[in-house]
């Protein structure tokens, strides 16, 4: 799209050339970012600028995949200027241990989803797609915002993306040096970030498969001690945009418990996110339908439920992943 749609009229040689580009570039801003709204936004932008640069474009001086990065670096790294880091609830502060859970804060301040068909090729080899699927989950978007905005984008580029430190350096403009330098310094601070272990989505493997339907039976009737027999002993869950957030299946229990947040009569409609298993939740409107409350992601680990994280801006991120594409009647 250019200016409000690039691609869907008035399609030109430079529209046909640089459309096809926007899902893995969007894929690429959102692991810099952390933000599916601010991913968005950039590959717009890098798309906008393209085309209206198309005329000084040389191929002589390096390929339009190159050329397109390089503008969707320098994008997101104004962005990253005097940003502050994203995080997860557990990167903010300890777990709760007690009733209440605080005013929510800033979206800003947490690593937000993003829809896997936004970010993610549709085709490729099964296990290019797997390690594709791995990088945008929550934790390890989560842990790349511990690094400087440039190894950030050498580490997606080289680990991620598997360029060539010969074309990292070239769309850096910087020498095959200071990229490998670059790399190694991101590495070793990975290896120092912790991350919250999970599975991708697996929708053909039968064990994950079982273990979502029985997570999404045991929320639909609302029994609670059958939701947390799923859970990892050590479980977290958490709702931004509040810091809030618990540890343990005791915890969760007596959460799930609280009659002031029953989730009784909600509803799991599944939804493509974060390469990840995840549900819109939605609870029972005043005329007989549902509206969607929370966006659900879940951490799955031998079998289990190792995390829930339930994104609570709901409208919001209905204009970025589309309505959900079921609600069932209230009557069923």
């Amino acid at each position: 799209m250019v200016e409000t749609s690039l691609g869907t009229s008035g399609l030109d040689a430079e529209t046909s050339r640089l459309e096809p580009f926007r899902t893995e570039l969007t894929g690429y801003c959102y692991r810099m970012l952390g933000s599916g709204f601010e991913a968005e936004d950039a590959v717009q932008e890098t798309l906008v600028r393209a085309w209206r640069s198309f005329d000084r474009y040389d191929e002589r001086r390096g390929s339009l995949r190159t050329w397109l990065y390089r503008i969707a670096t320098n994008i997101c790294l104004d962005m990253l200027r005097s940003a502050q880091r994203r995080a997860l609830a557990m990167d903010l502060g300890a777990a709760a241990d007690g009733p209440g859970i605080g005013a929510p804060v800033p979206e800003r301040t947490f690593v937000q989803p993003v829809p896997d068909g936004a970010a993610l090729p549709t085709h490729g080899d099964p296990g290019e797609l797997a390690v594709r699927r791995e990088t945008i989950r929550l934790a390890f978007v989560a842990a790349l915002q511990h690094l400087p905005p440039r190894q950030r984008a050498v580490l997606i580029l080289r680990d991620v993306l598997c360029w060539r430190a010969a074309e990292v350096a070239e769309l850096l403009e910087t020498t095959v040096a200071s990229v490998t330098s670059a790399l190694q310094r991101a590495r070793t601070t990975l290896r120092t970030v912790e991350q919250a272990p999970g599975e991708p989505f697996r929708p053909a493997d039968r064990t994950q498969r079982d273990l979502l339907a029985r997570y999404c039976d045991a929320f639909e009737r609302h029994d609670v001690e059958a939701l947390v027999a799923l859970l990892h002993e050590d479980a977290t869950m958490s709702m931004p945009p509040f810091r809030f957030w618990l540890r343990g299946r005791d915890q969760i229990r007596l959460a799930l418990l609280d009659p002031e947040a029953s989730c009784a009569g909600a509803r799991l409609v599944p939804v493509a996110a974060n390469g990840s298993p995840a549900f819109w939740q939605l609870r029972p409107a005043p005329d007989g339908g549902y509206l969607p409350f929370g966006l659900v992601l879940l951490d799955v680990v031998d079998g289990l439920v190792a995390g829930v994280t339930t994104f609570l801006d709901a409208d919001r991120l209905v204009t970025l992943f589309g309505p959900p594409d079921e609600v069932r009647p209230a009557d069923r």
